[in-house]
């Protein structure tokens, strides 16, 4: 897999005073927070604090009333998700949302739809540019399934792979695009312990060897604590927390809403 290329510019990803409400009932109120490249960022709060809105937000999936988001050092008012993606934002759902009657494979192939330069006639008849870009493109993906090591199902349709397998596909596929940032909605909720630990060991990976800065709602501090480099906490739509995982842990307003315990 190509290798992401770190960005210049000091953070990566800024949000100023973003405000989110739907029919008048605040999602998100004046946050702010900002991202460096190269890092491990979590998002954490309880449920309906806003995490998920927030990621929707950074990817264009809903336009935020209220402030900017800056993006590899330019700055926008709105950002659609083709935007988003095409500038190098990728994203996971909380819900997966895989093609089920797919094979593994093809559903990492649909990651790479915009690393395509050949036009839609080219690929419908297969002429000109297309048929030496479908070799590409499959030796692409096949990198990022052997990456995750999911080779021995590349061939499996999605939907008879088990739960966690199917997470790791999704990842796959968000990985096919060559993120710059990479956005992850609970990419552990409903694991085991084992299968948490993989997906946690994938995520370190990705970041260290790729050199992808990911931002990650995760519920499960140990998960969180163990391998972030910076934990951001929403309560009711606000920011109450801010900094490194150790600083926020000790947080007296971060343990009276979430962690409920210093230990």
């Amino acid at each position: 897999m190509a290798q992401t290329q770190a960005t210049k510019v000091e953070h990566l990803l800024e949000l100023e005073n973003i405000g989110l409400s739907f029919k008048g009932v605040k999602a998100v109120t004046d946050i702010s927070f900002a991202v460096a490249a190269g890092e491990i960022c979590a998002l954490i709060g309880p449920n309906g604090a806003g995490k998920s809105s927030l990621l929707n937000v950074i990817n264009g999936v809903y336009q935020a009333q209220q402030g900017r988001i800056r993006f590899a050092g330019e700055g926008r008012r709105r950002m659609s998700p083709h935007d988003a993606a095409v500038r190098g934002i990728a994203r996971t759902f909380q819900n997966i949302a895989l093609f089920k009657g797919m094979s593994v494979l093809d559903n990492v192939l649909t990651g790479r739809t915009l690393k395509r330069r050949s036009s839609w006639i080219e690929q419908a008849l297969r002429i000109g540019r297309a048929a030496g870009e479908d070799d590409r493109q499959r030796e692409a993906a096949e990198r990022i399934i052997d990456f995750l090591h999911i080779q021995p199902w590349r061939d499996t349709l999605v939907g008879k792979l088990p739960y966690g397998l199917q997470k790791r596909v999704e990842l796959a596929r968000a990985l096919a695009a060559e993120p710059r940032l990479l956005l992850l909605d609970e990419p552990m909720a409903g694991m085991n312990a084992e299968e948490k630990q993989q997906m946690s060991r994938f995520i370190v990976d990705i970041n260290r060897e790729l050199g992808t800065t990911v931002v990650l709602i995760e519920h499960d501090i140990g998960v969180v604590m163990g391998i972030c480099d910076h934990v951001v906490v929403l309560d009711y739509g606000r920011k109450i927390g801010d900094g490194p995982p150790e600083e926020v842990r000790q947080n007296p307003e971060v343990i009276a809403a979430y962690l409920g315990t210093r230990h």
